[in-house]
């Protein structure tokens, strides 16, 4: 007779409460209190491991940017004199790396250069001669050209040669992080990470990146939610404020420090004064303030001088805990019945002994020995099963090596490696495909539409991984496809467009049609900028994909196609990266839906080697944009005109007729640029 696993474990734990529950009565007392310190080291680990990943991602930038700026000047890609060099190789690196918020450059003789982030994409660019006086660049966006706004002159008192980290670099010709408050544009808490330059194996000079309060960790620690109130905070070893839950922190607002519990952080650390922070181990201390306790641990980080602080208040978990305990207690004494060796025997006859067997069998699927699987009978239905499962299991993974080798399989197990979370920004470029009236034919075909789905994915899908391209996923019957990663791919941009002129040929040659016996056609749109790349997702499961800014304003431009009536619209970031490789005509300015500016968008008519220039129906259509924005609007329509009297079909005209024609009879406000701003998505 077969027993289930629920009986046996109830004949296992009543015979376990009689032990366990004197031991429980004798220390409750105390576990009380060991529950409270765990909890706290619970709630401080993991918020010191999110920090200290996040960290980790800071330190990683500001180490790839004196990497690429030391390399360039190393070998001599720009000489650092070079002005005009110089500030564009400084505004790429603060532009590209959102976390580090100055670039600087000193020379032994006191000549100091430096790129800073003044706020809302203004750049700075501070030129100190050895006679202090400092000259100042300032860049700001128009549209999206960084351009010089203005300069000033002034005398400064900043000498980079005083500076700790000017000195340290030197003195030790290594690299280094340090604290500092004093800048060229006045006193502001940063950790400047500092290296030495040589060029022909002659010191040069010292080049150091700045970050400001560690702004981007503020506003991490402001989206914590461990616990229901605690509160964690980067502090020097005086109290004094490095970083603090703020997500309105950046390089132009000060940090604020308003938190309720940043009180009890800095009395935590300037009561604790046998904490070291540069001794590497957590300190806890117990803090009392306003008649409440709180549960505050010290945890050095990898700044010199830096704590991660992390305060609970004990009423957070406590009382319950206590209650618990009193609860637990009250049950166990109402259920200890006699018991004894019958529990012990039945434990090891009926459970312990038969896991065993399965467990042995479990080693065997782990170290992928899938041969060597065997059932093993067991009196617990459960038991039974779970054997019956693995060797289950064991044959479909077997089957499953068909598709990964087992030796793969082993070295990853051997290794301890695994998909983790985790990517990187690169430039990219990202492709939407869509099959357009696939809601209405979905609805009308029903299940018949799968067999026109699979002949569409499978043209669109052969043409993308025959131009380099990455399939991203399928979603309902669009394709998301991405060039530039895994591997790196410079002319990713031009792979792309090519893939969506060859998706266009092959959807077309399929002779794919709808259910009303008409041709299927599709639409393209294709964006191209930095975007997030890698393994995203949960801890359960993964995906290796690209997110970003850029990703979405790609998804915005497969569906504008509906708007132009056009096949294929790129960003301006894909024009400008293609170049003479492709023929397109500029569409229109666009604010697409979500998106307070415009941008220039433009329809893929060919490759430069397929086509012999632009047709000339485009340069009407462009002098009619033109004129459209230079509010010319009867000669707009006039140069749309032309183009219909070429291409009777071309919607795009039709649409700006049409606009021009309401401008002429409600003239737009003096703020109107001719930008079409996009009402849905």
């Amino acid at each position: 007779m077969r027993l289930g696993i629920r009986s046996a474990i109830s004949a296992l734990v009543l015979a376990s409460i009689v032990v366990s529950a004197v031991g429980v009565h004798l220390l409750w007392w105390r576990t009380a209190q060991q529950i409270s310190q765990t909890l706290a080291n619970t709630i401080n680990g993991q918020i010191v491991s999110a920090v200290g990943d996040e960290l980790q991602s800071v330190t990683t930038e500001a180490r790839s940017a004196m990497l690429a700026v030391r390399t360039l000047m190393a070998e001599k890609v720009f000489e650092p004199r070079d002005e005009r060099k110089r500030e564009v190789v400084f505004q790429s690196q603060l532009l590209s790396h959102p976390t580090i918020s100055w670039v600087a450059f000193g020379w032994p003789d006191g000549s100091f250069f430096a790129g800073r982030k003044a706020g809302d994409g203004v750049l700075e660019m501070l030129a100190i001669a050895p006679d202090r006086r400092m000259r100042t660049n300032r860049y700001e966006f128009v549209g999206n050209d960084l351009r010089l706004k203005n300069t000033r002159d002034e005398d400064t008192g900043y000498a980079v040669i005083d500076q700790e980290w000017f000195k340290v670099a030197t003195e030790t010709n290594d690299e280094h992080w340090t604290t500092l408050t004093t800048l060229p544009s006045g006193e502001r808490l940063a950790a400047a990470f500092a290296a030495p330059v040589e060029i022909d194996q002659k010191p040069a000079g010292v080049i150091a990146i700045i970050i400001i309060e560690l702004t981007r960790v503020s506003n991490f620690l402001s989206q914590l939610t461990v616990g229901k109130s605690a509160g964690a905070f980067i502090l020097e070893r005086d109290g004094k404020v490095v970083a603090a839950p703020d997500p309105d922190a950046n390089e132009v607002t000060a940090l604020k420090t308003d938190h309720p519990l940043f009180a009890v952080a800095v009395d935590a650390i300037r009561n604790a004064s046998a904490y070291q922070p540069g001794e590497g181990e957590p300190f806890h201390t117990k803090v009392m303030r306003d008649g409440k306790a709180y549960q505050a641990v010290l945890t050095p980080i990898s700044f010199p001088g830096w704590s991660l602080v992390t305060v609970v208040p004990e009423s957070e978990f406590l009382g319950p805990v206590q209650m618990t305990i009193r609860n637990l207690l009250i049950g166990l004494a109402v259920l200890i019945v006699l018991a004894g060796l019958l529990s012990a025997w039945l434990a090891q006859r009926l459970i312990a002994a038969p896991l065993i067997k399965v467990m042995s069998e479990i080693r065997h699927v782990e170290r992928f020995d899938l041969d060597k699987v065997q059932r093993h009978p067991s009196r617990l239905t459960e038991i039974e099963n779970l054997s019956g499962a693995i060797g289950d299991m064991a044959q479909g993974l077997a089957a499953f090596r068909k598709y990964i080798p087992a030796d793969l399989v082993r070295r990853l197990i051997s290794d301890g490696n695994g998909a983790r979370l985790g990517g990187a920004v690169r430039p990219m470029s990202v492709m939407f495909v869509d099959l357009a009236g696939f809601t209405g034919m979905s609805e009308r075909l029903g299940d018949r539409i799968i067999p026109l789905l699979s002949r569409y994915f499978d043209a669109v899908s052969a043409q993308v991984q025959s131009h380099n391209g990455t399939i991203d996923k399928f979603i309902g019957d669009a394709v998301m496809a991405f060039w530039g990663a895994p591997a790196p791919n410079p002319d990713h941009a031009v792979d792309c467009c090519r893939a969506a002129l060859a998706c266009q040929r092959a959807v077309a040659q399929a002779r794919l049609v709808d259910d009303h016996g008409q041709p299927a056609r599709i639409r393209i749109g294709i964006n191209s900028g930095d975007m997030l790349v890698g393994n995203i997702g949960s801890e359960v499961r993964l995906n290796y994909t690209v997110i970003g800014d850029a990703v979405n304003i790609a998804s915005r431009l497969e569906s504008t196609n509906k708007v132009y009536g056009s096949t294929i619209i790129i960003g301006p970031e894909t024009r400008r990266l293609a170049g003479n490789h492709i023929v397109v005509r500029e569409l229109d300015r666009l604010a697409v839906y979500g998106r307070a500016g415009g941008l220039q968008i433009y329809e893929l008519l060919g490759m430069a080697g397929e086509l012999d220039g632009a047709p000339g129906w485009v340069a009407s259509y462009e002098a009619g944009l033109a004129a459209w924005r230079a509010r010319e609007f009867t000669a707009a329509i006039a140069a749309f005109e032309q183009v219909l009297e070429t291409r009777t079909d071309d919607a795009a005209s039709r649409a700006m007729i049409e606009r021009c024609r309401r401008q002429l009879e409600h003239p737009a406000g003096e703020g109107w640029d001719g930008t079409t701003v996009a009402r849905s998505k």
